[in-house]
């Protein structure tokens, strides 16, 4: 089955980024990304510490993790967002966040592309423009 947006007319850059990555997360929109998020902290937005890639190889050797469908800087991506949306309250800690991002990543009924393909569906419902020239 095609994706629904195959035949929509993409922003600029975006058709060259997509010749590039596919729908998976360069390093550059990962720490993009990553830059945007924050944890509310008696009720104000705080930014996150980023987990990098490097950062991440080791916390998933730590809980001998595998992930088996990991592209690009998908994995960093959703390690980041746990980080700022869950970790340490529906996600209690660190092992937890490395079965989230597993099952995410190798979710069995995911498709190709899903991290990302949810995280520019976030970025047109929220109205955040991506500038994908500066992604590449």
């Amino acid at each position: 089955m095609a994706r629904l947006d195959s035949y929509s007319e993409y922003p600029s850059g975006m058709e060259k980024y997509l010749s590039y990555y596919g729908w998976h997360f360069s390093k550059k929109m990962s720490d993009w990304a990553a830059s945007k998020m924050y944890r509310l902290v008696n009720n104000k937005p705080v930014s996150i510490d980023p987990i990098s890639k490097e950062r991440l190889d080791e916390i998933l050797k730590r809980y001998s993790m595998i992930l088996k469908n990991d592209k690009g800087y998908d994995a960093v991506y959703v390690a980041n967002m746990c980080k700022a949306d869950f970790l340490g309250r529906s996600i209690k800690d660190e092992g937890a966040m490395v079965q989230y991002i597993s099952d995410t990543i190798d979710d069995p009924d995911g498709y190709e592309g899903m991290v990302f393909t949810r995280f520019f569906a976030d970025c047109v419902g929220s109205g955040t423009p991506i500038n994908w020239e500066d992604m590449i």
